[in-house]
């Protein structure tokens, strides 16, 4: 074979490169076609100071191109709560379906025994600070579930399942802003619901939510009764209404791409009535307490205050409404069962409606990768829902698979899409920042109390204050938005005190360093933003800007932010000092810029 040199320039270098000794290439050199190759060149680029060379070789082996990262950063906001440059590297090179299929491998972290151990670890926190035990909670409340929240968050290595777990928690709602904020071992089991069923099935995942004493107590069917007209008792009609409204079938009958069945008016079709509803109120009568904690008797009416949170409702027959129920679509539920049998039934009949899989694909969507999906998305991920290719219906990996490798997820052609994109909310610009970050933590303790971020922007998760979530799936900020009749949900959190509010908190962040923060039962310990590792970035404007592209913005920063931040940074010097600030700014304003606060 005739070796013949190849001279040209790149990056003002000019290159003379070697032939390809071994393995021939049919279509190009370079972006990793380079084996065999070697550069030799005039000059190499330095870069911060000299501490880092730009050799020839990279013109054409691949190692200056960021695309693979990009993409796996832009992923990993949709599929996880945010990523560190580690993270991001090791999902560029895994590829995005083989880490989708790894994280289905790992096994669950469940929070009914995180909440537990923190409870067990901040009382003795409490004690060595000299608290007295009489004014500590006798057991875990509402503190103790942020903290056990955040602290799964940041540490658990099944990412996926706690992005999906949280986005159905969105869905069947509950809080700990009311009763259940003094019984936070019942909500961290129901919200294992939620990571249990997230890689399982939407009919479990139903079943299981019916029947927990937490959504029992949220929604009102705990010790439900049966209908007494001596006494004017019916039954409560709250979950009836809200597992066909919130958590199943929504209002309107819809077609597979989520678009409205329309009537010979035009008009939308509802999905249920009144009637409806009151009938399957009956189908929820006598659920009561299943468990004790003080070992005493079982009865029906039992309160919250002896109840085991952690052990399902069980059925007192003689308070369920007996004979038959004619609910949804005129669907009978026939006389002569038992009571959990008419649930059984119940759920079976609404998981089987035909608007489920229309109407679960659309919200789980909206939570992960856009607002205004189409109808062909909506219609593919229900169709996943509908048949997971092997006859099964409502698996949840199908789901997951169909929503976050779908071409509107994934194309790069769609990000430029005006149509593409939602509103980040708040809590998953600030899980974002704190998994990009270094955070230095006492005891690896990732503990935060929600308080000051929930006064701030409005928002923590299980701190809502209604049964229907921070915000709306169909709401509709008035001004372009609306004019283009597109719907953007996270927008009902966002006003002038809740952007100012995110603002503050990203300056506490970046600024005093102050990322995480416990309640009073610790004094207050915080945990501190370590920006420091970013400082070798900070020599270069472009290099800093670059890394801050990948790890926060996921290649989506505009010229126009990039050059007015560069612009202020160039007037810093690079003592250390003024690198410092120069991370610190950068960091700030990228963060509180519109490239990060909509996600493409």
């Amino acid at each position: 074979m005739k070796k013949v040199p190849i001279i040209f320039s790149v990056f003002y270098l000019t290159c003379i490169v070697n032939p390809i000794a071994q393995t021939p290439y049919n279509d190009y050199i370079g972006a990793g076609h380079s084996n065999g190759i070697i550069v030799t060149t005039s000059d190499n680029y330095q870069l911060y100071q000299g501490s880092k060379t730009a050799s020839g070789i990279h013109s054409i082996d691949g190692s200056g191109l960021i695309g693979k990262q990009i993409e796996a950063s832009r992923f990993l906001s949709q599929a996880s709560f945010g990523a560190d440059i580690d993270l991001i590297k090791e999902v560029a090179e895994t590829g995005i379906e083989n880490w989708i299929e790894n994280q289905f491998q790992l096994a669950p972290t469940y929070y009914t025994d995180t909440i537990q151990s923190i409870y067990n670890k901040s009382f003795q926190i409490y004690l060595d600070n000299g608290g007295d035990s009489l004014n500590y909670p006798s057991q875990p409340n509402h503190v103790h579930m942020d903290y056990a929240w955040w602290q799964n968050t940041m540490t658990a290595k099944n990412k996926l399942r706690q992005r999906i777990a949280y986005s159905l928690s969105q869905i069947t709602v509950i809080s700990l802003e009311g009763t259940l904020g003094g019984y936070a071992t019942g909500v961290a089991n129901y919200y294992d619901i939620m990571v249990r069923n997230a890689f399982g099935n939407y009919k479990d995942l139903l079943m299981e939510v019916t029947l927990h004493p937490a959504m029992g107590s949220y929604l009102s069917h705990l010790n439900n009764p049966k209908t007494d007209t001596a006494y004017n008792i019916h039954p409560d009609e709250n979950y009836a209404r809200e597992v066909m409204q919130l958590f199943s079938i929504g209002l309107y009958k819809l077609n597979i791409d989520g678009s409205y069945q329309l009537d010979a008016n035009n008009n939308p079709i509802p999905t249920y009535d009144n009637n409806d509803i009151k009938e399957m109120a009956k189908v929820f009568t006598g659920l009561g307490v299943g468990a004790r904690t003080d070992g005493n008797n079982l009865y029906f009416g039992l309160g919250l205050w002896a109840a085991d949170l952690t052990v399902p409702m069980i059925m007192y027959e003689d308070q369920h409404e007996p004979g038959i129920k004619t609910i949804v679509d005129g669907y009978i539920i026939p006389a002569g069962q038992t009571g959990m049998q008419d649930i059984q039934q119940a759920i079976t009949h609404l998981f089987n409606h035909q608007n489920v899989a229309p109407f679960v694909a659309k919200r789980l969507i909206q939570r992960l990768v856009k607002s205004n999906p189409t109808p062909n998305y909506i219609s593919t991920v229900a169709s996943a829902f509908i048949d997971n290719g092997s006859g099964v219906r409502g698996d949840m990996k199908a789901v997951i698979r169909a929503i976050l490798l779908h071409p509107e997820a994934r194309e790069c052609s769609w990000i430029s899409d005006p149509n593409q994109g939602k509103l980040r909310e708040p809590i998953l610009k600030y899980t974002d920042f704190a998994e990009a970050v270094e955070i230095i933590t006492p005891l690896n303790n990732f503990w935060n109390y929600s308080y000051w971020f929930k006064e701030a922007t409005g928002q923590h998760p299980l701190r809502s204050q209604t049964v229907f979530n921070f915000y709306n799936p169909s709401y509709v900020p008035s001004g372009e938005i609306a004019n283009n009749n597109l719907v953007a949900p996270e927008f009902e959190l966002y006003n002038t005190r809740t952007s100012i509010g995110f603002a503050n908190e990203v300056y506490k962040w970046v600024e005093s360093e102050n990322l995480l923060r416990t309640a009073n039962y610790e004094d207050y310990t915080i945990s501190n933003t370590n920006l420091e590792p970013w400082i070798e970035y900070a020599k270069d404007s472009d290099a800093l800007l670059d890394y801050l592209d990948v790890v926060l913005t996921h290649g989506q920063l505009t010229d126009r932010t990039r050059n007015i931040i560069k612009q202020t940074l160039n007037t810093y010097s690079l003592s250390l000092t003024q690198l410092s600030y120069r991370v610190r700014l950068a960091t700030y304003l990228i963060m509180i810029s519109p490239d990060y606060n909509i996600l493409k």
